[in-house]
C-alpha cells in the first residue's frame, strides 16, 4: 500500500551544472535552495535585494539589475531613526543614510556584473499580494512596519503578472540569449492572507508560471516545490515549529528531488565525492597529532586532487589549502 502522494517531476530542458552562473531572487524559499546550492559549490548570487516575495517586485529588482541605475538619497526614507529602502529587505536599512546606500549600491553593481553573466535565473514567487502606497501607487517589496494606512493592499490579476513578466523576460533574452529561467512557488503558506486567500494567491502564481512556461517551453521551466510540499509532504510533521515554513527535512527532501530533475549524471558525480571530502574536512579528530588521523588528511587531499582533476571547474582550492595546513 502506498501512503504517500508521489509527485512526478520530469525531467527539464536544462540543466543546472556547476559551471553555471545562477541568479536567485524571490521569498525565503528561494534561500533555502540558494543556500544548499552554495554550499554544494555552486557559483551562485542569492537575493541581491533581500527577500522579495511578490512577482511585481521580484520584476522591479531585476530590471534594476538589469539596468543598474545607482540609489539616491531620494530613494530611502527614515522611519524611527533608521533609513530604508522600500526596494530592499530590510537588511540594508542603517542608522547612517551613507552607509545605507553605500550597501545598496555595492550589492546593486555586484548582482548585476554577474546577473551579466549568468546562464539560469531562479525566481520563487511567494505571494501575488501587493502592498501600494497610497500616496503614489508604488509597489514595494518591504512595508518595513510603516502603518498599514499607508499602504493600498491588492491581490494582482493573472493578466496582469504575465504581460509584466512577457515583457521582461524578452528583455532579458535579448541581452542574454542563452539564459534559462526557472520558476517556483514558495510552499510556505503566508497565514497573514488567511486560509482561503493563501490558496487564490498561489494559485493566481501558478497561473501566471503556467502561461509563462506554456509560452516559451525550451526557456522556461517549472519546479514544483510547492506541490512536494503540500502532497508529497502532506503531514505537519515536515514543518517548522511555526506549522507554516518547511521543516529542515522537508527542504532536504525538496533538494533532493530538485536535484534528481535537474543534475545531470556528472554533477551527481560530483556531489557524492564532494560530500565525502566535506565530510572529512568537517571532521573532529580526538587526536590531531596523530599518524593515524596525519594519513586520514593526506587521503582527503588525494580524493580533491583527484575530483578537481576529474572536473576542473570544481573548484577545492581553499579546501585542499585547509587540508595542507593541517600536515604542517
Amino acid at each position: 500500500m502506498e501512503f504517500r502522494t508521489p509527485v512526478s517531476i520530469p525531467k527539464a530542458s536544462f540543466e543546472f551544472s556547476h559551471t553555471d552562473e545562477i541568479t536567485l531572487l524571490g521569498s525565503c524559499f528561494v534561500e533555502y535552495i540558494g543556500s544548499k546550492l552554495q554550499a554544494n559549490k555552486f557559483r551562485v548570487d542569492i537575493n541581491p535585494f533581500g527577500v522579495v516575495y511578490n512577482p511585481a517586485s521580484v520584476a522591479s529588482s531585476l530590471l534594476r539589475m538589469l539596468c543598474p541605475e545607482r540609489f539616491s538619497p531620494a530613494d530611502l526614507f527614515r522611519h524611527e531613526g533608521v533609513y530604508h529602502s522600500f526596494a530592499h529587505h530590510s537588511r540594508f536599512s542603517s542608522l547612517s543614510e551613507r552607509e545605507a546606500l553605500e550597501g545598496m549600491n555595492r550589492g546593486l553593481a555586484e548582482s548585476s556584473d554577474r546577473l551579466a553573466n549568468a546562464s539560469r535565473l531562479v525566481i520563487t514567487f511567494g505571494t501575488a499580494y501587493v502592498y501600494r502606497l497610497k500616496k503614489n501607487g508604488q509597489v514595494v517589496s518591504n512595508c518595513h512596519k510603516l502603518p498599514e494606512k499607508m499602504f493600498d493592499r491588492e491581490l494582482l490579476p493573472v493578466d496582469a503578472v504575465v504581460s509584466e513578466w512577457k515583457s521582461l523576460l524578452l528583455s532579458l533574452w535579448e541581452h542574454f540569449p542563452e539564459l534559462k529561467v526557472l520558476f517556483t512557488v514558495s510552499p510556505v503558506r503566508h497565514a497573514r492572507d488567511g486560509a482561503h486567500g493563501n490558496q487564490l494567491s498561489k494559485s493566481t502564481l501558478l497561473l501566471s508560471i503556467h502561461q509563462l512556461q506554456s509560452r516559451y517551453p525550451e526557456r522556461v521551466a517549472y519546479f514544483p516545490a510547492y506541490e512536494l510540499m503540500m502532497d508529497d509532504l502532506r503531514d505537519y510533521r515536515f514543518y517548522a515549529g511555526d506549522m507554516l515554513h518547511p521543516s529542515s527535512i522537508a527542504v532536504d527532501y525538496i533538494w533532493q528531488q530538485f536535484g534528481q530533475a535537474f543534475f545531470s549524471s556528472a554533477t551527481h558525480t560530483i556531489l557524492r565525492e564532494w560530500q565525502e571530502i566535506q565530510k572529512a574536512i568537517d571532521h573532529k579528530p580526538f587526536q590531531p597529532e596523530s599518524e593515524a588521523y596525519r594519513r586520514f588528511i593526506m587521503q582527503t587531499l588525494l580524493k580533491a586532487e583527484r575530483l578537481t582533476g576529474k572536473f576542473p571547474y570544481f573548484s577545492l582550492s581553499k579546501e585542499m589549502t585547509l587540508l595542507k595546513s593541517k600536515l604542517k
